[in-house]
């Protein structure tokens, strides 16, 4: 095991195009970090970054304490799991598993302890001597994730190794990917775009928009105190609701359009105010002080199970936003109704630059 250190890393493609702009993170040993973030953001060309399969235009990447800019990808002491799971299709799960081993002369009787030693982890045993064709995506997945595991590398990357598999299968994958972690105890770097995937495996969240990092936390705090009203946009399904407000003369005030409520603790002129759908419920009966009020029209009712969430417009400006409600409440189309959070729930971003305002 060993720690991951990335100081101010920059990639710059050919014709000044910056897909990671000064980058910093320093991971513990055995740490699980998640680098999430849509499409076109930057995590996977920085975990190739990491792997050594992508050169770094400047900065610093160290492993342990060893500085690996210039190292080869097989000298790094890291294991990759991709997407695709790349396994040979001729060859048993068995040989898949000790093909590397073999490839670096390690002895025989220690490449049979490695490859029983993962195949029992991942509880692929009974299927050593079965070729991929004879083995389900799931089944696939963890042959390649074992084909990992018998490295004992110093650190694992993992480049959306989900996204191929049904929803059902992500599921129970993520599970195994997240108790393998923490029995191995080995740092790992996860690059996912799926914000319930990320929130679910990480020690820490970063982050990222535009080859930059909004914010770096654990996912609980990333959730409650998101730095940004991309970060609030991004994390959480689904995501907070967001309302452009200005200062009125009874407190905050929608910018366009009436109806909503709320106390103006900074003083400030405008705001990005965020309220996320389950800290918003409705008016039943008196409204404490401070809490904020927001009178909506009911566009469409959506069961999900156990609970359901309301869209609504609110104010007279078209602006959806969406309420957690319980799963058999009933609302029909055009329906006036009046919301509450307390203030304690309900968040302050700048209005010009989205950065979230503490003061």
């Amino acid at each position: 095991m060993a720690t991951i250190t990335l100081d101010t890393v920059r990639k710059v493609y050919a014709g000044g195009v910056e897909a990671v702009k000064g980058v910093s993170i320093d991971i513990a040993d055995g740490e699980f970090i998640v680098l999430v973030g849509p499409s076109g953001c930057g995590k996977s060309t920085l975990l190739r970054m990491i792997a050594g399969l992508e050169e770094i235009s400047t900065g610093e990447i160290r492993i342990g304490e060893k500085v690996v800019n210039k190292v080869d990808p097989a000298d790094r002491d890291i294991a990759m799991v991709f997407q695709n799971y790349a396994l040979y299709p001729h060859m048993t799960v068995y040989n898949n598993l000790a093909y590397g081993l073999k490839n670096r002369g390690m002895a025989k009787d220690e490449i049979d302890r490695r490859v029983k030693e993962a195949a029992r982890i991942l509880e692929i045993g009974d299927y050593l001597d079965r070729k991929p064709r004879a083995l389900s995506g799931g089944q696939r997945q963890r042959v390649a994730m074992g084909r990992a595991i018998v490295r004992e590398p110093a650190a694992f990357l993992f480049d959306e190794p989900l996204s191929n598999l049904d929803a059902k299968l992500r599921v129970q994958m993520r599970v195994e990917i997240k108790r393998l972690q923490k029995s191995l105890k080995t740092t790992s770097v996860y690059v996912t775009h799926d914000q319930l995937e990320a929130m679910t495996l990480a020690d820490r969240l970063v982050v990222l928009s535009g080859g930059n990092i909004e914010q770096i936390g654990a996912p609980i705090d990333v959730y409650d105190k998101p730095a940004s009203t991309f970060v609030a946009s991004f994390i959480g399904s689904p995501a907070m609701n967001l309302l452009k407000v200005r200062k009125g003369a009874a407190g905050l005030e929608l910018e366009t359009g009436s109806g909503l409520t709320a106390a103006n603790p900074y003083g400030r002129d405008r705001y990005t105010l965020g309220v996320r759908p389950e800290h918003l419920s409705l008016v039943e009966a008196g409204v404490p002080a401070g809490a904020l009020t927001l009178k909506a029209t009911v566009n469409v009712l959506e069961p999900v199970g156990a609970e359901s969430y309301l869209y609504a417009s609110c104010g007279g400006t078209g602006q959806e936003i969406v309420i957690r409600v319980e799963s058999h409440a009933r609302f029909e189309p055009g329906q006036e109704i009046t919301l509450t959070a307390q203030a304690k729930d309900v968040h302050f971003f700048d209005a010009d630059t989205g950065r979230r305002v503490e003061s």
